[in-house]
């Protein structure tokens, strides 16, 4: 390597010595240069899964969907669209990982950015994948742009699905763009298409002082519209559930209740994603016990914010008990859903709110088993917004097969869902072999070895 090619990345040349900008270098890019048999075979087992569910899909749409799927008509959304506020949940990982705390100046999102980025990229994709395997007649999809009524919420949620997609995809993309150029300059041994598609993509990055200036504005402008964007997507999808005619979701409050849990499932989700990457990639000098510090603290913040928002939202009926409530909140507390119900409580607001406080609950290890739960229960938590909602209509449910008065999930149902986690996870690994999933420039400009707030951790 030239110095003339270290020079080309201006920034990262002006805050690093030669010697560390090339150390640094080859250590966030070795991910990129050669994946090893473990990470082949992780890639196999996610493409398996992935293909399990597109069989299952293939299943569900040419054979009796009453003898393939549990939905009827009382439970007509089921476990599919569970998936899908989850996954539209996740997607503000990247509203509030990158965005808000780059607005905020808090220095140490740098090496977390990108990791935020791309999982809510692919959370979205899947979000959207969800609501197709959820359809009857996929083969009308179409007919919801050529002709849906404004007036109808799903049109309200493409809308902002699609321009939330594409805001997260050009936010991703433009800081990728240095980067790309990193990978044209500094890799070898790579096959020549692709070579050709980081010279491509980097569309002559030179790293002058004119494209740098035009870069980080555009940053900027993307990081500020953002976040109005995540913000809606999820007070639409609440939207979806309380503009419809169930007692259980008639609640001003559901927008900012799903707002604040997404904020809650995006720390948790976050934590995991660093500690795997930081134990996969060998990155413990850039993913430091720092950073699990601080998602920690965020962790817990989130978690009583979401607190709050549940008691607004289960109080209140609670304490009128009309009879329009009394079924489903009762199902809930002491009834078929009950175990789950407080295990949600519990594991998914309590216990992220409380361990954390502690200081060795923040470390790497137990905080990384603290978002795991979060996570599992987070999806719970979806679910009992779902499923116990449609099991209380407003007319009893009366002369129909016993089956229809209950849901539960069939094997073809649970294998899209699973097929739908593992594309997800595809999509972050593939990308992460494919550039660097932290960006080389954003640390080094950073200079995160010099930032008081990680040189004065202990």
């Amino acid at each position: 390597m030239s110095l003339n090619q270290i020079k080309s990345d201006k920034t990262t040349y002006e805050t690093f010595t030669q010697e560390e900008y090339m150390v640094m270098k080859d250590e966030l890019l070795r991910p990129v240069q050669r994946t090893g048999k473990w990470g082949k075979a992780w890639i196999a087992f996610l493409v398996v899964v992935c293909l399990a569910g597109l069989y299952a899909y293939y299943i569900q749409e040419t054979r009796s969907k009453y003898l393939t799927v549990s939905l009827r008509d009382y439970t007509m959304w089921g476990v599919y669209i569970s998936n899908f506020v989850f996954f539209v949940a996740l997607s503000l990982i990247g509203v509030l990982m990158s965005a808000v705390l780059k607005l905020t100046h808090f220095e140490w999102y740098r090496p977390l950015s990108r990791i935020a980025e791309v999982i809510a990229v692919a959370a979205i994709m899947l979000a959207g994948v969800s609501i197709v395997a959820a359809m009857g007649r996929p083969d009308r999809l179409h007919f919801l742009f050529l002709h849906g009524r404004i007036q109808s919420p799903i049109v309200w949620d493409i809308i902002v699905i699609i321009t939330y997609i594409t805001t997260s995809l050009i936010l991703l993309f433009i800081p990728l763009i240095p980067s790309l150029a990193t990978c044209k300059n500094h890799l070898h041994n790579k096959p020549k298409w692709q070579m050709k598609m980081y010279e491509w993509l980097s569309f002559g990055w030179e790293g002058t002082p004119e494209q740098w200036k035009i870069l980080k504005k555009s940053i900027r402008i993307l990081t500020v519209l953002v976040i109005p964007l995540g913000v809606s997507i999820h007070t639409v999808t609440a939207w979806l559930f309380a503009t419809t005619l169930r007692a259980e979701w008639d609640s001003t409050n559901f927008g900012a209740y799903f707002v604040s849990g997404a904020f809650l499932l995006g720390v948790a989700g976050m934590i995991v994603a660093v500690a795997i990457f930081r134990k996969a990639y060998k990155l413990e000098k850039y993913l430091t016990p720092m950073h699990f510090d601080k998602l920690g603290q965020a962790l817990v913040l989130m978690s009583f914010i979401y607190i709050y928002f549940n008691v607004n939202e289960y109080l209140v009926p609670a304490y009128k008990m009309s009879s329009l409530h009394a079924n489903h909140l009762l199902n809930l507390f002491t009834g078929d859903e009950a175990a789950v119900y407080w295990s949600v409580v519990f594991f998914g607001m309590f216990m992220p709110a409380i361990l954390p406080l502690f200081r060795s609950m923040r470390k790497p290890v137990p905080l990384t088993i603290i978002a795991v739960v979060v996570v599992i229960a987070a999806w719970f938590k979806r679910y009992l917004i779902v499923i116990p909602g449609l099991a209380h209509p407003y007319l009893p449910i009366q002369d129909v097969p016993e089956s229809w008065k209950h849901y539960s999930p069939s094997l073809v149902e649970m294998t899209i869902v699973a097929a739908t986690f593992a594309a997800m996870m595809l999509i972050v690994t593939l990308f992460s072999r494919f550039f660097p999933i932290i960006s080389v420039w954003e640390v080094a400009e950073g200079k995160l070895e010099g930032k008081d707030e990680i040189i004065n951790y202990k």
